[in-house]
């Protein structure tokens, strides 16, 4: 699903229930009061009621006859969604589900990463490579601007999931994608020898080395080496 742009009230709207909803301020099961939030958010009910539609789309609320509106399970939320997980770092990474959010992502990069740097050495073409090359230039164009930086690292890994040819690997870039994943993870002070060592294995089309150099590159040797930002899991049938 492409990212929710919507600006006005209805995308305030729509940002300010998300953030309750993800923020727990409107627990899981909770029915709705839409009358009580139109007269608190100043809305009328069809922007409400639209907003809402924003939010049912992304499985975050539902809505039955008798029962009215109500926050489905966590479980059910669409939680790789890029405005999910943007919503989610609205106040910055902080909030309560940050630690846990971050150490999540960093495991998925750790797993897609490094396989998909090995996919893509094996299967990318000229085109890939050129993408490859221009993210990377950029990069090493933009010292002086953190913004652009992060911009053109973050377009080198969403031309590295796409060389990998697997439609179903290039929508991983929503993981990729939003900056707030990054906030708290080390940076190395120059990330182009990094990603130069990425593209030089995946232009000589080495898979090993290509998949080694995206470890190196994430700063991980496996999952043990992930960065955990919020303690080992507790297990739901132990005490504390």
């Amino acid at each position: 699903m492409a990212p929710y742009t919507h600006r006005g009230v209805h995308g305030r709207t729509v940002e300010t229930l998300a953030r309750r909803v993800l923020g727990g301020q409107i627990p899981e099961g909770a029915t709705l009061d839409l009358g009580a939030l139109r007269r608190e958010l100043d809305v009328s009910l069809t922007v409400l009621r639209e907003s809402l539609k924003v939010l049912a789309a992304k499985g975050m609320v539902d809505a039955r006859q008798k029962r009215g509106t109500f926050v489905r399970p966590r479980s059910d939320w669409n939680l790789l969604d890029a405005d999910v997980l943007r919503w989610q770092f609205a106040d910055g990474p902080g909030t309560p589900a940050g630690p846990a959010l971050l150490r999540d992502l960093d495991e998925v990069r750790a797993v897609v990463g490094p396989a998909a740097a090995r996919l893509a050495a094996e299967r990318r073409t000229d085109a890939d490579l050129t993408a490859l090359e221009t993210a990377l230039r950029v990069l090493a164009e933009s010292a002086d601007s953190p913004t652009r930086a992060a911009e053109a690292g973050l377009a080198f890994h969403r031309g590295l999931l796409a060389a990998t040819g697997n439609e179903l690997l290039a929508r991983m870039e929503m993981v990729v994608g939003p900056g707030p994943a990054h906030h708290g993870s080390p940076r190395p002070a120059d990330p182009v020898p990094g990603h130069r060592a990425v593209l030089d294995a995946v232009r000589a089309r080495d898979r090993d080395a290509a998949e080694r150099a995206m470890r190196a590159l994430l700063g991980v040797r496996d999952l043990g080496g992930v960065r955990d930002q919020s303690g080992p899991r507790q297990d739901p049938n132990e005490g504390p």
